[in-house]
């Protein structure tokens, strides 16, 4: 019995070893550890303590150390000298004393020797017993975290060096939450979060998957392993395992974007003149972009080739939709794209889809707008910069250059405005002011349109009122929570609504004076004028109303008396004819 139970623990910790590959020196020092933990929270904190694995034995044996002092300030470290010699213990002051605390079941005899020879002063006898239980636990509970610690730390080494790669494996199960556990061999699993799921694609225990490792999280309590359907990378290493070129490096892929599920984009280039970057992508009669789309289950791949050219690269982007101008906008990174107007909405794609791909892919914004729509911008810009007192060319100047509205003309820096042709250093001053005076005027313009309104603003019309207030500036303010004059009288801290709007301190300052002016001065007057225009457009409307309502009300009338007429005409008309003969006048 004492045997077989000694030599358990040094053979379950032998076993482990040789089975898990985990070094048998780790789970002795975890296990001498949680013991030594163990004892502590039993026979108290205080006690100076030593758990030692005993190699003889196979179990770890509990040790006990008490100082020998003259005065005992703690009676569970100290011991005094005479003390010590009256339980026949030869030491002096400063010695340490060791005493063996026996909890195995077959030191039982030792146990009770102890008890009767040092209990009084060990104290050990009320939790000797229970503490046997409990290390008999801990060791068990100790070596089972460490195998588990093990496997996972070996599950991190043997992966993240295959993070970015692609993983094949198994359904095996659904967790709540609509997590899909992957059995990726070796009793290895991977998870498949909800959020990395491709929309309208199931599955089943059982079936393969395919995966992109995405990533390896070394904390987590369930699998490590985070695999995903939706990452673009998939897509890219699905193509280097289809085409030779792509893993040979002479075909490169140089952007990609993707909506999962539905459709994607890449761009592709050639280190080689001879060969064709997108041929070697779509292969003979199309069976390579067919392997890929048949794996991502029917998802449409377009293959675009990449250009130096920006505009020519978003170009090819934007595909199948024919571009005929591209207007670049190289401080905000945008790009306004000019097609046909039939073409417009093959261009945007479905609910945006191919523009907000192709802008993805380019990494540009791109704006579609129709041939009639530019057409129409133009002149409206035109109609706008020709307020100016400079003459027609410099205007023209100004749109080619980029100027689309009289702000962006006083917002301009004195290099931009001198940079136009026509227009010199000593002509910028001037032009700003023209610019600024036309502002005013249309502004003028839009108060008095207003005021013969016959419908209430909105809260965005009203905004665009307010002096040196744009359509980008009330952007803005929309989306930092300033949608309306109103929210932004009641603002009482300019620097908050500068932070929050991107504005800047000073055109902050003057925004609040601009609508404290405007709701002050300029709107009383303008929506009283309004609100008599709405009142005698309602008042016109009503009696309009009542106009046709009487006329409705007399051609009913009209309609009646014509019926009555034909009625009496026809009871009249009856009146007047023969009555046929009889049978009997007949034969007579």
């Amino acid at each position: 019995m004492q045997q077989q139970s000694s030599l358990s623990l040094q053979h379950v910790i032998e076993q482990v070893s040789q089975e898990k590959g985990i070094e048998a020196k780790v789970l002795v020092e975890a296990t001498e550890q949680a013991i030594l933990t163990a004892a502590k929270k039993t026979f108290g904190p205080d006690r100076e303590l030593e758990a030692r694995f005993n190699d003889e034995t196979g179990a770890v044996d509990l040790f006990q150390y008490m100082t020998v002092v003259d005065a005992v300030e703690n009676i569970e470290q100290q011991i005094s000298v005479e003390d010590a010699q009256e339980y026949g213990l030869e030491a002096e002051v400063g010695e340490e004393l060791g005493f063996q605390i026996f909890y195995l079941p077959e030191d039982r005899d030792k146990a009770r020797e102890q008890d009767k020879q040092f209990g009084d002063l060990l104290m050990l006898e009320q939790s000797r017993n229970r503490f046997g239980r409990i290390a008999a636990q801990t060791a068990k509970q100790v070596i089972i975290q460490r195998v588990r610690d093990a496997e996972r730390e070996r599950v991190y080494a043997e992966y993240k060096s295959r993070k970015g790669e692609i993983i094949t494996g198994v359904v095996r199960r659904f967790e709540r939450g609509s997590n899909i556990i992957v059995d990726l061999g070796r009793g290895v699993e991977a998870v498949l979060p909800p959020r990395e799921q491709t929309p309208r694609e199931s599955y089943r225990p059982g079936d393969r998957i395919v995966a992109f490792l995405k990533d390896i999280d070394r904390e987590a309590r369930g699998p490590q392993i985070i695999l995903s359907r939706t990452d673009v990378g998939l897509l890219v290493k699905l193509f280097e395992m289809e085409v030779p070129e792509i893993y040979e490096g002479i075909v490169r892929i140089v952007a990609a974007a993707r909506e999962p599920g539905a459709r994607s984009k890449i761009a592709v280039s050639s280190r080689d003149s001879d060969v064709d970057p997108v041929g070697a992508c779509v292969g003979m009669k199309g069976s390579r972009v067919q392997a890929v789309v048949q794996e991502l289950r029917g998802e449409k791949i377009d293959i675009v080739p990449w250009d130096r050219d920006p505009a020519r690269f978003v170009c090819n982007a934007i595909a199948p939709a024919e571009v005929v101008r591209v207007v670049i906008d190289e401080t905000n990174s945008n790009m306004e794209l000019v097609v046909p107007d039939p073409k417009l909405s093959l261009a945007i794609g479905r609910r945006g889809q191919n523009v907000r791909l192709a802008s993805q892919l380019t990494g540009w914004r791109l704006d579609i707008v129709s041939e009639s729509r530019f057409k129409q911008i133009e002149e409206e810009a035109m109609a706008a910069l020709s307020r100016l007192s400079a003459d027609e060319e410099v205007s023209r100047s100004l749109y080619r250059m980029g100027f689309r509205s009289l702000d962006e003309v006083v917002d301009a820096s004195e290099g931009e405005l001198a940079s136009v042709p026509g227009v010199s250093e000593q002509d910028v001053a001037q032009l700003r002011g023209d610019a600024a005076r036309a502002m005013e005027e249309l502004r003028q313009e839009a108060l008095e349109a207003m005021a013969s309104a016959t419908e209430a603003p909105s809260d965005r019309d009203k905004l665009l009122l307010v002096r040196n207030v744009n359509a980008r500036t009330a952007d803005r303010l929309e989306q930092s929570g300033y949608g309306s004059v109103e929210a932004i009288a009641a603002e009482t801290d300019t620097d908050r609504l500068a932070i929050k709007s991107g504005l800047g301190a000073t055109r902050a300052a003057e925004l609040k004076e601009a609508v404290a002016a405007f709701i002050g001065t300029e709107w009383p007057e303008v929506e009283t004028r309004m609100n008599a225009s709405i009142a005698a457009a309602e008042a016109a409307a009503a009696e309009a109303a009542a106009a046709e309502a009487a006329a409705v009300e007399a051609a009913a009338a009209e309609a009646a008396a014509a019926e009555a007429t034909a009625a009496e005409a026809a009871a009249a008309e009856a009146q007047t004819e023969p009555e046929p003969a009889n049978e009997e006048t007949k034969a007579e």
